[in-house]
């Protein structure tokens, strides 16, 4: 078996503040002011980064481009700088033109274009002209604003006693609400047509998808040097006496500064987990512990998308996977390995977490990456079969953003059962996304370039979990990592 060394990227600072989504505000220095027609006051568009410096902190991002679009690596920086651009510039022209502004997604197969939707282009057009790579941002008519459309999608849900975001979701792309069934929402309800009927923006129901699908949960491999990252694998003893596992996610704080793991909630959470569960890394040896499942119910469901587990270190376990106190910098980390079927990937360096972006400003197009542990054993390994089959190796695949259905994220990226809980983020900025959950069946070599996997977003998690525990445990995105030892304040 060929070796992988882990490189760790040192990073001499990190933003202070742990829900950080944008980091680019209308008024952002360094913006151009452009004034939309008929417009009262100018809109400030973010200039965004170089498009070299974006594609050297994402190589992997370039590689899915450059092999599943045929371009060069030229035309994969430029596409990659427009996406990171997108966030910002998706927030200043919801503030500035929230009457006009309908959503925007990225059309790789289009060329790399950002559509943006808006009920007046001429207003839209204006304010986007002075955006960097302003030839490949196109402004196309749309009847409803992205304002409407959310405003609508409440009153649908609310109506209807279900969430927005799971049940009812804005569908930017057609600029349409659309109340999914089969989940929550019966197709026959009677209360459906009259809350369509009376939403004041296009909408229709549709039916869940219910394609077979498999828990990506089980076993990773093998990283026993600290800092705790995303993309560790926890192998955990069920009930029966056999042992599965998952993926680390992100590291995770309360408003103490307590550190946890997040990672998939069906992990733990289940008919094979009945007790508080513990979890370990390499269980067959050395039997590292890790942390352990919390008794606050607020910390754990079983119920996409909201399928997670908050869990604590268990005693003691920090002193392997924590900081010492005099490290000069302690940035949290997503494990980024190398994989065979990624051939541009040469060197592996760990990403920094910088903050996450909403469920809602996660766009369609977007070139994401994932990082897994699962793994199946050859004869005479020491590893938990986590069921990932012969051939499959763990480590960093990236892909794209697909959709966004029952409030989840849907992408095109391979994985297998072991890498559930992993993390999905911004190789270019470090931005976290979601949680692996499930997806489409399969084992062994990732061989089918259009297989889809669904995660679970950050947003909707920690929403989630402050709401259930009524505020007390203030949880949030974590961008140091934990510490061994007294922290001094």
């Amino acid at each position: 078996m060929r070796t992988r060394r882990m490189i760790i990227l040192g990073v001499a600072a990190v933003c202070a503040v742990a829900t950080t989504t944008y980091g680019l505000t209308p008024a952002t220095a360094g913006a151009t002011t452009a004034k939309p027609a008929d417009a009262g006051s100018a809109v400030r568009v973010p200039a965004g980064r170089p498009a070299a410096k974006v594609a050297a902190a994402a190589p992997a991002s370039v590689a899915y481009l450059r092999d599943r679009y045929g371009i060069s690596a030229t035309e994969a920086a430029r596409r990659l700088a427009l996406q990171e651009l997108s966030t910002p510039l998706a927030a200043t022209l919801a503030n500035g033109l929230p009457g006009e502004y309908g959503g925007m997604w990225l059309d790789q197969a289009a060329g790399g274009l950002l559509t943006v939707a808006a009920t007046r282009p001429e207003s839209v057009r204006a304010a986007v002209a002075a955006v960097p790579d302003a030839t490949h941002v196109r402004v196309v008519p749309v009847r409803h604003s992205l304002r409407q459309l959310t405003a609508s999608a409440t009153r649908i849900a609310k109506a209807l006693g279900v969430a927005v975001g799971t049940d009812v979701v804005v569908d930017q792309t057609a600029n349409e609400v659309v109340v999914l069934t089969g989940g929550e929402v019966a197709a026959g309800d009677r209360r459906l047509p009259v809350a369509l009927r009376d939403a004041g923006v296009s909408a229709r129901s549709r039916a869940r998808v219910t394609r077979p699908s498999v828990p990506k949960a089980c076993d990773p491999r093998s990283c026993v040097q600290a800092p705790m990252r995303g993309g560790i694998r926890l192998d955990i003893p069920r009930d029966d006496g056999t042992v599965g596992g998952c993926t680390t996610g992100f590291n995770v704080q309360d408003r103490y500064g307590v550190p946890y793991v997040l990672t998939a909630g069906h992990c733990v959470v289940g008919g094979r987990h009945t007790r508080i569960d513990d979890t370990w890394h390499q269980f067959l040896g050395p039997k590292i512990p890790v942390t352990v499942e919390s008794g606050n119910a607020a910390l754990a469901e079983n119920a996409y998308p909201n399928d997670y587990a908050v869990m604590p270190y268990q005693v003691g376990a920090l002193r392997q996977w924590g900081y010492p106190t005099t490290a000069t910098t302690r940035p949290s980390l997503v494990n980024y390995w190398c994989v065979a079927d990624n051939p541009r990937c040469t060197t592996g360096q760990d990403v920094a977490v910088t903050g996450y972006v909403p469920w809602s400003g996660i766009q369609t197009g977007w070139v994401v990456c994932a990082t897994g542990s699962a793994y199946t054993p050859t004869a005479g390994e020491t590893y938990v079969d986590s069921g990932a089959g012969a051939g499959y190796l763990p480590g960093t695949r990236c892909g794209q953003v697909t959709g966004k259905s029952a409030g989840g994220i849907d992408v095109r990226i391979c994985a297998r059962p072991g890498d559930s809980g992993g993390p999905l983020f911004t190789e270019s900025d470090g931005k976290a996304l979601g949680i692996l959950s499930n997806g489409d069946p399969g084992q062994g070599p990732c061989t089918n370039p259009d297989e889809q996997n669904k995660y679970a977003p950050v947003s909707t998690i920690l929403d989630r979990v402050n709401a259930r525990a009524n505020g007390r445990l203030g949880l949030r995105l974590a961008l140091t990592g934990p510490v061994f030892g007294p922290i001094k304040r």
